[in-house]
This record gives C-alpha cells, sequence and structure tokens, in this order.
C-alpha cells in the first residue's frame, strides 16, 4: 500500500521536492545557500561583420536558455569587443526582469572573458589578467553578500586544435595557471571554468590541472572520472562540442563528440563549509546523451524542449555547463538540512547504487528515481536493517543524470546522481 501511494505521487511528490528545498533554502539564507554557475563560450560574440543582425539573431536564443538555467553567476567566452558584455548584460540577462552586474571586462589578445552576476547575491571585488602565449586567463573574485565569503574563479580558453603543437601550448597556458593557484594559501576555494580544448586525460595540460605537489594546495578536482580519448560515444553524456552537424556561423560542424567545456574546483571546495561544490549538479545543458556526433536540436531532445535545443543550436557551437555550489553554509546545517548526513556511491554509477543512512532499527525508506525528462525510470520500498542498503539499476536505465528521492520518516531527501555504461 505504502508503495503505490509513493508511485502514484508523481507530479505532487516532485512539488513537494521542490517545496522541501525551498524551505531548506529560506531556512539557510541568513548565513548562505546554493547557488549555480554557468561557464559558456558564446562562440565570437559579437560577430563583428555583422553586429546588428548578430544582436537581433541570437539575443532571443541566449535569452532563452537564460530563462531555463537561472543561473547565479555567468562565465562567457569568446567576447570580441567592449560592447560584447554591455549587450550581453542588458538584452540577454536582465531582459526579463532580472537584476544582473557585470564584472570589469578587460580587452586582451584575441577573445577575452566575462562575468556577469545576481546583485542581490554578489559583489564584484576584481579581473586580474594572468598572461600566456596566445588568450589571458581571467581571475574574477567575488564576494558573496550573505555570508562574506570570496569566491575565486579563473576563465579559460586554452589554444584549440589537436596535434603536438597545441597539446604543448595548452600545457604552458596550465603552467601559467598553476602558478597563481600554487601561490594561494592552503585551504582557498576556487574554480576554474570554460573552454579547454583538451580531447583526454593524456594530455600534459589536464594532467598538469590535477597535479597534487607536496608544497602547495593549487591543484583541481573534476567532478567527472572520465578516462581516456573523450571523443567516444561512451561519453556522449559529457560532450559539449558542437551543436551542429555542419557548419553554422563560423563554428564548429560534426556535431556533439567533444568535451572542451569544463568546471573544475579545489581541493577546499570539494568539502564542506565555506565554498562547496554539490555533488552531482555539474552537467553540460541540454545534453540527453543521445546526440553523439549530431546537432543537439536532431530528432528528439529529452533533455530540454524543442525551443531550447534549437536556441543551443543557434546560439553557440559550445553547449553552456553549470555547477552548483553552497556558500557560507555550516557543515553540519548542511548536513542536516540538504541530505549530507545520506551517502550514495559509486557516483557515476553503473550496475548499481550504494546508500548509506544514518538511522538506526529496521525502517522503510520509498525511493524514486527520475530521469531528466521528468519521467520515473524506477521506485520501490527499500527495506533497511543496517544503515546500508542497494539500489540496483536496471537494464531500462540508460546513461544519464538522474534525481534520486528517498522518503525517510517525514523527510524527503532529494540526490543527483549520474549512470555510466
Amino acid at each position: 500500500m505504502e508503495k503505490s501511494r509513493f508511485r502514484q505521487m508523481g507530479s505532487i511528490g516532485r512539488w513537494l521536492a521542490a517545496v522541501a528545498l525551498l524551505f531548506f533554502t529560506t531556512q539557510l539564507k541568513a548565513t548562505g545557500g546554493v547557488v549555480k554557475l554557468v561557464s559558456w563560450n558564446l562562440l565570437n560574440w559579437p560577430n563583428t561583420s555583422d553586429l546588428v543582425n548578430d544582436t537581433t539573431t541570437r539575443c532571443p536564443y541566449y535569452r532563452l536558455v537564460m530563462q531555463e538555467m537561472a543561473p547565479s553567476i555567468v562565465v562567457t567566452m569568446e567576447n570580441q569587443s567592449t560592447t560584447s558584455t554591455p549587450w550581453f548584460l542588458q538584452q540577454v540577462l536582465n531582459a526579463n526582469g532580472n537584476y544582473y552586474r557585470q564584472g570589469v571586462f578587460i580587452v586582451g589578445p584575441d577573445s577575452n572573458n566575462g562575468i556577469f552576476f545576481l546583485d542581490s547575491l554578489f559583489s564584484f571585488v576584481s579581473n586580474t589578467p594572468i598572461e600566456t602565449a596566445l588568450r589571458d586567463i581571467s581571475e574574477f573574485k567575488l564576494v558573496y553578500r550573505p555570508s562574506g565569503d570570496t569566491l575565486r574563479i579563473y576563465a579559460v580558453h586554452l589554444k584549440a586544435s589537436s596535434g603536438t603543437t597545441n597539446e604543448q601550448l595548452r600545457s604552458a597556458e596550465v603552467d601559467s595557471l598553476r602558478k597563481v593557484t600554487n601561490a594561494l594559501p592552503p585551504g582557498t576555494d576556487f574554480i576554474v571554468c570554460g573552454d579547454f580544448n583538451i580531447y583526454g586525460d593524456y594530455e600534459a595540460a589536464y594532467q598538469k590541472l590535477f597535479q597534487d605537489n607536496v608544497t602547495d594546495d593549487g591543484n583541481f578536482v573534476d567532478p567527472f572520472n572520465i578516462t581516456g580519448i573523450w571523443n567516444d560515444p561512451a561519453y556522449s553524456y559529457y560532450h559539449t562540442q558542437s551543436t551542429r552537424s555542419t557548419q553554422v556561423g563560423g563554428g564548429a560542424s560534426g556535431g556533439l563528440d567533444d568535451r572542451f567545456d569544463m568546471i573544475l574546483y579545489s581541493t577546499a571546495v570539494s568539502q564542506p563549509g565555506g565554498v562547496y561544490y554539490v555533488p552531482g549538479s555539474c552537467q553540460p545543458f541540454g545534453n540527453d546523451g543521445h546526440h553523439f556526433s549530431q546537432s543537439i536540436n536532431a530528432g528528439t531532445n529529452t533533455a530540454v524542449s524543442a525551443a531550447v535545443a534549437n536556441a543551443l543550436y543557434w546560439g553557440s557551437d559550445h553547449l553552456p555547463v553549470s555547477a552548483e555550489f553552497e556558500i557560507g553554509i555550516n557543515p553540519t546545517v548542511a548536513e542536516q538540512s540538504m541530505g549530507r548526513w545520506i551517502t550514495i556511491y559509486p557516483n557515476p554509477a553503473s550496475e548499481l547504487i550504494n546508500v548509506q543512512l544514518d538511522v538506526q532499527g529496521v525502517v522503510s525508506v520509498p525511493w524514486e528515481l527520475v530521469g531528466v525528462d521528468g519521467r520515473t525510470v524506477g521506485s520501490g520500498i527499500a527495506i533497511v536493517d543496517d544503515g546500508r542498503f542497494t539500489l540496483p539499476l536496471g537494464k531500462q536505465i540508460s546513461n544519464g543524470f538522474y534525481t534520486l528521492s528517498l522518503k525517510i520518516d517525514k523527510s524527503l531527501v532529494i540526490k543527483n546522481i549520474s549512470v555510466i555504461r
């Protein structure tokens, strides 16, 4: 009886989940909260050969994507001129009644990086360029108003194209970044995002990002542990370029088959307290895992609506990537309020999910696994007598991102997971 009631909740259950998250966020608002960071290569924005046409044709696509994503911070690459960030601010982010501000824009060699943020949440501190042989890496500093925590965000657009020479140039650019992060005090919260143009974990640039030195704390953490060459259908959920199978407006073609765009973070950010990455929250927006070497709007896209898929196609040849971070939340409060007292592993998962609960005695735990398209792909009731239970992943569950809802006593706990097979 309990099982059928839980399965029949449907949209009501998801509404309760949203109410629960809203309640928890409200309770934590005085000291901290959860923010969403979005990184997006806008593709030669604006196209200087046709400024008027570009702003009237691409801005509506950008607006729709930003409206769907509802970011707290947006970091952009390939801003071509001093007019690029004001236009994006006014005609995209603030066109729907929001109030974002932009950070100081610095014109350097080649294309440049921009940053935008909700004025109610952040104040801008600085934009410090880190020089490389091709493009500057931007060190953006923001202060989170509710708690006073400082957030460092490094925006990169590394050397493009394959081949030994280009790999060496990317490696040298990472050297420049690591010189800065290595000099930061131990335990510093920092994030790097952007278009890395890296083809796999074998590249020196990627390995240097994660090199953990005894003498410093300047290395990064990748939320996705994927190995080898990333241009592989097995990694289709992680690909961000190209949104088009044919050439459009100067962008890349060939369909979605490269993981160029990433959000990485420091070891301190991987631990609760201060700035904390929300596990399972990083994802390329609009990638449903079923468009390998295809245009993002080919056929049906189960991750977003047809209108949003079209906007991603026409807006840029890159997909935006997003990740959520808790800022200024006490670790103990975060564990109690956001479900951190529940451990789920492995994540990403393949055949099964192990769940560890901080409960005593025998308890019944209704659970539901929901895909990004809102469809329930699994549900049931787990009988737990030692704080642990295992959920097998049936054959009907394909690669992708999912939400696992657990009903424990009078609480509804939500966890994001990904499945790789």
